[in-house]
């Protein structure tokens, strides 16, 4: 005990903080009270229905067994769990207390110490524990790939008193890892522990039906496996009046109806009753289909909010595990293939821009060559990089003619040439085996053939045997958490402030974890130094060179295929919402913020069959 007073000690050099930030202070001070764009009188009530792809198996969202059901999250607390402190919805890089009511931490970051909030409680009325945090801690870590990643330096968590628990690092220098020790959901012990109804130990390393114990606004309330998940709100959660929550979480009742195919879905969306909300990603659709007569007549609003937040970078994932994907050539010629520009005029709409970063947007984002400090963190690899990557500035071939097509796909066909293809009778073949090139994308909706059949009619022009396979929901889960695939499409987030999860994208232990979200398969020494010179970026202009050096790297290296963003949120809404008339610019809309309006509901109710 003398040694834990000792270490708590030193942790004090610092204050008690309330909020955390990366990037400055809060806009909102020590003394925050509420956002503030929301209603603080916002009444509670009402259901808000919503759809989603698929199918579910499971309410354990931390393991890589199952399909969780719509709430849960595999980071994150979801609908059913809070976490030590909650991420601005208004501010990048900010968080502010929830179970934890501050936190601090030593002046060369090998520590930080979080204390809970006394009034913290679980649904069933006990307290929040420091052992709760311990325990969660651990099994999410020796669990969840993703969390084993965000917290890899992260060596214990141990408990200086019944309020504080201190979390040690193996490493010290890490500005960002007092702050994301917040991220950490907190799991109930005791119910985990325990035992179900039917006198069986539960198990945290396994798959559930049983509706867990949680401590959110939210709980379950009714399910049918893989079809439905009804949640209520909580009416005395015990987190209603803090700052993070006042005005916010007002559905008394959240609604999640499952469905296989989407373009079922948008139907049940246009009818009423099913999903009251629906955030659009299909150009074509935004710009065409929203004519149906429920618009027409009002009911349904539709409205493209600006979005301040990074947008998410999109693209064809390489899977280098694959034996035809090894040569960075091949994997350059695959992407020289790639014609955004016709397919943007032809089914976008010209509604997006192409990605050209994997830190989009920003100045986060690569560009020119390199120069200053990002040169000098470059420099000792230049004999493992491209050469390219330190004299041309990186770019994506333009497909804006007939001839430009012809240009760029006999450029892909020379670079397949210079790793050992070529074409006889039409097809690509490897000059050592006599195989076809061979590329199968997998996808799981038919909506996947908008962007993937004009890219294998392209590919299939210089001889490759490309295919889609659209396999189910579930199906598609396992084979992208254990890598059997040869392309996937995928959205990549990525925050202001870039790093430890950075690992679980590109490192080479995160390569052969399944579950993990390295879904190239990336082993890279290079990568790797990288990836830790971004978590250890001693202020912001050295976490921008380290960025700027690992995004430069990723890219000439082709391992992903750019495809394309826009910077705003397409949504449409059944007009039964009241709302606060601002809306966090940094998010778009933010739902938990919106009501349901009797009136509004009610006479949408009186038009339409559907919604009775």
């Amino acid at each position: 005990m003398v040694m834990l007073v000792s270490l708590a000690q030193v942790a004090s050099a610092q204050d008690w903080q309330t909020s955390s930030s990366l990037m400055g202070d809060s806009k909102y001070g020590a003394n925050f009270q509420r956002y503030d764009y929301v209603n603080p009188d916002a009444p509670k009530g009402g259901q808000l229905n919503q759809t989603v792809p698929g199918t579910f198996d499971s309410f354990n969202p931390y393991i890589v067994r199952g399909s969780p059901a719509a709430g849960l999250a595999p980071f994150g607390g979801g609908l059913l769990y809070d976490t030590l402190m909650e991420q601005s919805v208004d501010e990048p890089s900010v968080s502010h207390a929830l179970i934890a009511d501050a936190y601090k931490y030593p002046d060369d970051y090998s520590s930080a110490t979080y204390r809970l909030n006394p009034a913290a409680r679980w649904h069933d009325g006990q307290p929040i524990t420091v052992d709760d945090v311990i325990w969660s801690f651990k099994v999410l870590k020796e669990n969840s790939p993703m969390y084993a990643r965000y917290y890899e330096n992260v060596t214990d968590a141990v408990a200086l008193n019944d309020r504080e628990v201190e979390f040690r690092f193996d490493q010290k220098g890490n500005r960002e890892l007092p702050k994301i020790m917040g991220d950490l959901v907190v799991l109930p012990k005791h119910w985990w522990e325990g035992t179900d109804a039917k006198g069986n130990k539960r198990d945290i390393t396994q798959p559930t039906l049983e509706p867990p114990l949680g401590s959110a606004a939210y709980k379950i309330s009714s399910f049918k496996t893989g079809s439905e998940i009804i949640w209520e709100r909580v009416p005395d959660y015990w987190g209603a009046k803090l700052a993070v929550k006042v005005g916010r979480e007002n559905f008394d009742r959240r609604r999640y109806t499952y469905f296989l195919d989407t373009n079922a879905a948008w139907q049940a969306f246009t009818k009423g009753g099913l999903e009251d909300f629906h955030e659009e990603n299909i150009s074509r659709r935004w710009a065409t289909a929203y004519n149906f007569p429920a618009l027409q007549a009002g009911d349904v609003i539709k409205k493209a909010f600006p979005s301040a937040s990074r947008a998410k970078f999109q693209g064809f994932v390489i899977n280098t595990r694959r034996p035809q994907f090894k040569d960075p050539r091949v994997r350059k010629a695959l992407t020289i293939a790639f014609d955004f520009e016709t397919l943007n005029r032809t089914s976008f709409f010209n509604s997006y821009v192409r990605t050209k970063s994997f830190f989009v947007g920003g100045d986060l984002a690569s560009s020119g060559i390199p120069e200053g400090k990002e040169l000098a963190i470059l420099e000792p690899f230049r004999d493992k990089l491209p050469p390219e990557l330190f004299t041309t500035a990186y770019d994506l071939p333009v497909y804006d003619s007939p001839k430009a097509e012809r240009a760029n796909l006999q450029a892909a066909v020379k670079l397949f040439g210079q790793a050992g293809w070529t074409i006889k009778g039409g097809k690509m073949i490897n000059e050592q085996t006599g195989e076809q090139f061979k590329v199968e994308i997998l996808g799981n909706d038919s909506t996947d053939e908008i962007i993937s059949l004009p890219y294998i009619n392209s590919l299939k022009k210089i001889g490759i045997n490309a295919s889609l396979r659209i396999v189910d929901p579930s199906q598609y889960i396992n084979r992208e958490n254990n890598f059997d695939f040869d392309m996937v499409s995928t959205v990549l987030a990525q925050s202001e402030s870039p790093g430890n999860e950075q690992r679980d994208f590109w490192s080479s232990k995160a390569a052969d974890t399944p579950g993990s979200r390295n879904l190239s398969g990336i082993k890279d020494p290079v990568v790797d130094a990288l990836v830790d010179r971004v978590i250890f970026a001693k202020d912001r202009d050295d976490l921008l060179a380290s960025t700027h050096a690992l995004d430069r790297v990723l890219l000439w290296n082709y391992y992903v295929i750019p495809q394309y963003n826009k910077a705003e949120r397409w949504v449409a809404y059944w007009n039964k919402f009241g709302m606060p008339e601002k809306q966090p610019e940094y998010i778009g809309p933010d739902l938990d913020s919106w009501w349901i309006d009797p009136q509004k509901e009610k006479a949408l109710a009186a038009k339409y069959k559907s919604i009775n």
